[in-house]
């Protein structure tokens, strides 16, 4: 399967530049694969470049995961991460995503000097 970069994604939530929205909707039309990195850095676009809301990102990443063309890489912990996500209005999704990511190799608590992340169960605040 063929994979994806964040430009590809942004392009497909911002649907900012027709031509690209075009040559990526083409792209992924035929499966493509989106590593947990991609999916951080196009959130991390969404938010800092486009200034998009958190209830929008919950809204992109939930999109992005039902995607008929896309499979996400861990799904179940991007999943994860967006639950924490939706919960927790001052947590950024990678925060979460890193979370979940330990929490799945098995390797928490996750040690933390964010006041908000070490809320989460699986965190230690230092």
């Amino acid at each position: 399967m063929r994979a994806v970069d964040t430009n590809v994604l942004v392009r497909l939530i911002a649907r900012d530049d027709l031509r690209q929205v075009k040559a990526a909707e083409s792209f992924v039309a035929k499966g493509a694969w989106v590593s947990l990195l991609v999916l951080a850095e196009t959130i991390w676009v969404l938010d800092a470049v486009y200034e998009v809301g958190h209830a929008e990102i919950a809204t992109a990443v939930a999109m992005l995961l039902a995607h008929k063309d896309l499979t996400i890489e861990d799904s179940d912990v991007a999943l994860a991460a967006l639950a924490q996500f939706r919960r927790k209005a001052k947590l950024g999704f990678s925060d979460c995503l890193v979370l979940e990511i330990a929490r799945k190799a098995g390797h928490t608590p996750l040690g933390t000097f964010d006041r908000d992340l070490s809320k989460l169960d699986g965190t230690a605040r230092l």
